[in-house]
């Protein structure tokens, strides 16, 4: 016979399984693959499923050294499972993260209590950039789910195999970066030399060997292409086209944890880094935003790695936040505003897609201002009365209705406006060749016609 608390755990889990589902598994097909990276990785990951050859990536029969493998693998896997051209590359992506989230609430419910990992987790998993990366088959968050969860094993001060083993998967996922990335931990763990060389060499265990094999295969190609310039030159020039300026990204991660943005004040609290662990998850975060900030070249997805310990540091703020305090009920307030703007950016997302979002135009829809006013009144007065986990919950759930609708309306959007895969369908097969009108499509159409498409002159 069910108890009360296991009902009311039964409960928790039935709800917040049903939001997982919605947020990360619903509608990843009413959208084929968007842009130019995400079908030229799924043909690669296709090649290696159809060739048996797991070692060197192959974009149409050449090597292509521009990203590791961890993402060729996971697509590829899809493919030999039989799930379709859309489905192969996203869904092992979207079970990653998932997988991830669960790992992140069971860390945080063990060292802070089960409020700040619910508060935490809520964030994270409905934060804007987490999700958008969740959706899409490209490299930042396999790299992200297992190099925070690397960091996260280590952050009672202990280093252990386990950590190593998911550094090395983070290696696998995206070369140097998270080496760099993990100097914050070897700091912490500067004293325990042991449990330091274990665990790089668990990572090195598990990383080695496809650098080994496809450095055997390829020989210099792969490390002038690999480490030379996707590596070192992306980090000292802009010439790969993704030069920005030294404040690029503070808007970036605000949009990143939308709608829980205005929550970031919260952060410069001193009660709030007393703990050690605390100070752990900021060194994590500050020492990655400068050294990604110092780079040339920047992208909004270099960030994502970022996002879990700021996740992490805004549940333990909110779990410390004095009950009914002003500031507080304020800021939890008009997150509870923010999820009615999506359907103006609903709107914005094919047009930043397809031509920048510098040059996109954003439209605020007037009709959405009165109930996202009544939202606010609304957290407001549940925060008053003293029931900050209702009003979280509320935003999660306005969020989560955001982002269904998102999906219904706002993927169909983006599949004829910013996806290759309406062209190709709509063209029964009799795409033969590239014109100048479809260069922009160029890797999607390949992807979807199944060959390296020419030039049609």
């Amino acid at each position: 016979m069910l108890t009360r608390s296991s009902w009311s755990r039964w409960q928790f889990i039935i709800l917040s399984g049903c939001a997982l589902f919605v947020l990360y598994f619903f509608g990843l097909t009413r959208t084929g693959l968007l842009g130019p990276d995400e079908p030229r990785y799924a043909a690669i990951g296709r090649a290696m499923a159809q060739t048996g050859d797991w070692i060197t990536p192959r974009l149409w029969g050449q090597p292509w050294f521009e990203k590791s493998t961890l993402l060729y693998w996971m697509t590829a896997a899809g493919f030999k499972l039989g799930l379709g051209q859309d489905l192969a590359p996203r869904l092992p992506v979207a079970l990653a993260s998932v997988a991830f989230l669960v790992y992140f609430f069971l860390v945080l419910r063990r060292e802070f209590g089960d409020q700040a990992a619910l508060y935490a987790t809520g964030v994270l998993a409905t934060s804007a950039g987490w999700l958008a990366y969740s959706h899409v088959a490209v490299p930042d968050l396999p790299l992200s789910a297992s190099f925070a969860a690397a960091m996260l094993s280590i952050m009672r001060g202990r280093g252990s195999i386990a950590a190593g083993a998911l550094l090395g998967i983070a290696i696998l996922a995206k070369g140097l970066v998270p080496v760099v990335l993990f100097v914050p931990a070897l700091w912490f763990l500067r004293r325990q030399v042991r449990d330091v060389f274990l665990m790089l060499a668990a990572a090195l265990v598990v990383a080695a060997p496809w650098y080994i094999l496809v450095t055997l295969r390829n020989g210099a190609p792969f490390l002038e292409d690999f480490f030379w310039k996707q590596q070192f030159t992306r980090f000292v020039s802009g010439e790969l086209l993704h030069d920005r300026p030294f404040w690029f990204y503070p808007p970036v991660l605000l949009a990143g944890l939308f709608p829980w943005s205005p929550l970031v004040l919260l952060l410069f609290s001193k009660r709030l880094y007393q703990d050690r662990r605390a100070q752990f998850l900021l060194a994590w975060f500050a020492f990655g935003f400068v050294f990604f900030s110092l780079s040339r070249g920047k992208l909004p997805g270099y960030l994502l790695p970022l996002l879990p310990p700021v996740a992490a540091l805004l549940g333990i703020a909110l779990q410390q936040a004095r009950e009914r305090s002003a500031g507080t009920m304020c800021l939890v307030a008009v997150c509870a505003g923010l999820p009615w703007l999506v359907p103006s950016i609903q709107e914005l997302l094919p047009q930043a897609l397809v031509s920048g979002l510098t040059r996109s135009h954003f439209h605020l829809a007037a009709e959405w201002l009165v109930p996202a006013f009544l939202a606010i009144l609304a957290c407001a007065w549940l925060e008053r009365a003293g029931r900050r986990a209702t009003a979280f919950a509320f935003v999660t759930l306005l969020t989560t209705a955001s982002v269904f609708q998102l999906v219904w309306r706002g993927y169909p959007l983006l599949d004829r406006q910013a996806s290759a895969r309406v062209r190709w369908l709509s063209s029964a097969g009799s795409i033969t060749c590239i014109s100048e009108a479809n260069a922009s499509w160029r890797y999607g159409l390949d992807y979807y016609t199944g060959q390296e498409l020419p030039d049609c002159n």
